[in-house]
């Protein structure tokens, strides 16, 4: 009975959060967290319009043979993505006439004529951004964002996302290995039973009558409330199905993003679908699950253009859980609160998040180049193998 449950347990791993790693796989690199997880690539990236999904199209190659444009859409697209391939803002032969640090990228669009669907799929399904605010600031950021969806679908080949074996509880328990060889101490199911300030510092945290003494703490928004303000809500549907979603090309795992103007709302809606192919189902079975920001009072209904896409459906489980972004920095109590979760699947507002925190905690932005000669110092040059 035992060795049954315990096959069933490791049968399905379902998160209530799932997530595509992009940029945050560079991070891991840096850790060497990366010695203790597998990961599979995602088999496509589609985007919606008008009812039907498409292959996203990040290639010169790609723009080209993409049913997603007409025939003129498809030649200018490709010289937008030809542009910033090119870009070098260091180098003004690149540029064009825009200014990284002045030209919005909607005049960017505007210079290459691109439609409005051709700019929504760029901006959500490349650019990877929740809400079109994006559109009337300074384009380097865009221009940045497009260039590694790129690049890193040319490192990975089907897509530009990776998922770990086994899901992502892989993620802390490859830390918690990372954490013993430096002497550290990793705690599952620790009740919380205070943090102790002292003068307005946080000087340790309370646990079943021990105190663990700290100069600087890290958590998330349910361990400290009152410092944390109510910012939304994200809904997610668990879907569990036995066949691929249509017209992915029977893919076994993938991100689909619908943009916000493709169904009239203020922000995208997120499908991410993974499979027995990454040891998280049963065989032959899949797992969608379905996320999107809170807008009206009828949540479900919003999501019910994502919905459609996964018919028939065998099983549905329903969460809306509320979000949370912390009141202040933490620079006078040391406390630094991280936000809580958005509706995205892709982890990139997660690891803004990372990079937010580290310059609240040092004081300083975090520079991947730096970080990785500091690796190459303590692992050497063998570290990036």
């Amino acid at each position: 009975i035992f060795s049954y449950i315990f096959e069933m347990l490791r049968t399905w791993l379902i998160s209530t959060r799932m997530g595509f790693v992009t940029l945050l796989v560079r991070m891991l690199l840096i850790t060497q967290v990366t010695r203790y997880l597998d990961f599979k690539v995602i088999e496509g990236s589609f985007v919606y319009k008008k009812g039907s999904i498409y292959k996203v199209p990040s290639t010169e190659t790609e723009a080209l043979a993409s049913s997603l444009m007409g025939l003129f859409e498809k030649r200018r697209f490709r010289k937008f993505l030809v542009f910033v391939a090119n870009f070098d803002e260091n180098d003004p032969k690149t540029l064009e006439g825009v200014d990284p640090k002045k030209t919005t990228m909607r005049d960017v669009y505007k210079k290459f004529d691109l439609g409005q669907d051709v700019v929504d799929f760029t901006g959500h399904a490349l650019a990877l951004y929740r809400t079109d605010d994006y559109l009337d600031q300074p384009c380097m950021e865009t221009i940045n964002r497009i260039k590694l969806y790129s690049e890193s679908l040319a490192r990975y080949g089907k897509s530009p996302y990776l998922y770990p074996l086994y899901g992502l509880g892989e993620l802390p328990q490859g830390f918690a290995r990372l954490s013993a060889i430096y002497g550290g101490t990793y705690m599952l199911n620790k009740p919380i039973e205070e943090i102790i300030i002292e003068n307005g510092k946080v000087v340790g945290v309370k646990s079943e009558g021990e105190i663990a003494r700290c100069k600087q703490l890290i958590c998330d928004p349910s361990y400290i409330m009152d410092r944390v303000n109510k910012v939304g809500q994200v809904i997610r549907v668990i879907c569990i199905m036995s066949h691929p979603i249509k017209n992915t090309s029977d893919a076994n795992s993938c991100q689909i993003i619908i943009p916000q103007n493709q169904v009239n709302r203020k922000h995208d809606i997120y499908v991410c679908m993974i499979s027995y192919a990454h040891n998280v189902a049963a065989q032959g079975k899949y797992i969608a699950i379905v996320s999107t920001t809170v807008e009206t009072s009828d949540p479900e209904k919003e999501i019910k253009p994502a919905l459609d896409l996964l018919e028939p459906v065998e099983q549905k489980l329903v969460s809306i859980s509320d979000q949370y972004a912390p009141t202040d920095v933490g620079s006078d109590s040391q406390i630094f609160v991280s936000r809580s979760y958005d509706a995205t699947t892709h982890f990139e507002t997660t690891c803004d998040d990372i990079k937010d925190i580290y310059k609240r905690m040092t004081g300083t932005e975090f520079d991947f180049a730096e970080m990785e000669r500091k690796k190459n110092d303590i692992f050497g040059d063998c570290a990036d193998q």
